[in-house]
């Protein structure tokens, strides 16, 4: 990607950022214009969205404790950070003393997100699931990366009012915003009997260093988002979840297979549609539908509109195929 078409990529980045993350809109537009810092950034893999690379590097390299004034102007790491407009001359001090560092990560690391707020929707609908088979239910996430999505069930949910749905006694509670009319939900959780994510590159959350940039890739300002995350690591790491590195399309159907037939299998996914070429997604469908003829099965994909500092409640599908 030659720097004309990289610069423009940062400018949209830094609308991306608008209202969400005032350091990563400032850096995003001083950046666009920086040809040293755009040649830097062209180190991430193909297909690799840059800044997303870029800034995660930077942050990742903080996190792990590389001590460098810059870290005065992150959020989540100074309890009063300096004004951003002053960030820029800091930032390309930090990348030229941290520049190897930086290029082995943009070139070995992916950019893989568990937004633990997606499982406010996925609460409800798992529950209309259950409702429709009333069996238990077997979990398998395509595209799971560290798997934290598939502990749904084990944390606790509030929808706008002082209700709280779910367990209770969970460590980590997610609160969220409700568009609309929020439909009848059950107080606890439908049983769950398998718990099983697939990714092409699965990420290892008691490895310290591979935990960490999955976390680099939260936007600073996002206290929050922080803060959900370590406190789902840290109950992941207490429960017992199955994590298989491979292409899911491919390998769903054998795992299916070892499922007790006396448990609904609901297959789904959230953001990794966006990353699947067609061709495989249409393969997906009918794998899915060919199994449906012989067993009870159900697919939820989700539609997702966008994730502000409270989790945003987006479209839903279940579909029970028979």
């Amino acid at each position: 990607m030659d720097h004309a078409a990289l610069s423009q990529r940062f400018k949209r980045f830094a609308e991306e950022c608008k209202r969400s993350s005032e350091l990563y809109e400032y850096l995003s537009l001083e950046i666009a214009s920086d040809e040293q810092l755009l040649e830097l950034s062209t180190y991430a893999r193909d297909g690799q969205p840059k800044p997303n690379m870029l800034f995660g590097a930077i942050h990742h390299l903080l996190l792990q404790g590389v001590d460098h004034e810059l870290e005065n102007f992150y959020p989540n790491i100074t309890k009063q950070p300096k004004n951003s407009k002053d960030c820029f001359p800091v930032l390309k001090d930090f990348c030229t003393e941290n520049r190897d560092q930086i290029i082995d990560l943009l070139s070995s690391k992916l950019v893989q997100t568990n937004e633990v707020r997606r499982c406010a929707y996925l609460y409800p609908v798992f529950h209309y699931a259950y409702q429709q088979v009333n069996k238990p239910l077997a979990m398998i996430e395509i595209g799971t990366s560290a798997g934290l999505q598939l502990m749904w069930d084990q944390f606790s949910y509030s929808y706008g009012s002082d209700e709280v749905y779910g367990d209770v006694d969970s460590t980590v509670h997610i609160t969220s915003e409700v568009k609309g009319e929020l439909p009848e939900i059950p107080k606890s959780a439908p049983p769950v009997t398998n718990k099983i994510g697939i990714d092409l590159n699965i990420t290892n959350l008691n490895d310290d260093e591979e935990s960490s940039w999955l976390k680099s890739l939260i936007w600073p300002e996002h206290i929050e988002r922080l803060k959900l995350f370590d406190q789902a690591v840290e109950l992941f790491n207490q429960q017992s979840v199955s994590l298989i590195e491979g292409d899911g399309i491919s390998m769903f159907e054998n795992i299916v297979k070892e499922i007790p037939v006396d448990q609904a299998i609901c297959i789904f996914h959230t953001h990794v549609a966006n990353q699947i070429p067609s061709d495989r997604k249409h393969e997906l469908l009918n794998k899915i539908k060919q199994l449906g003829k012989e067993r009870e099965m159900l697919f939820m994909f989700t539609i997702i509109c966008g994730i502000k500092p409270c989790t945003l409640i987006t479209g839903s599908m279940v579909r029970r195929l028979s």
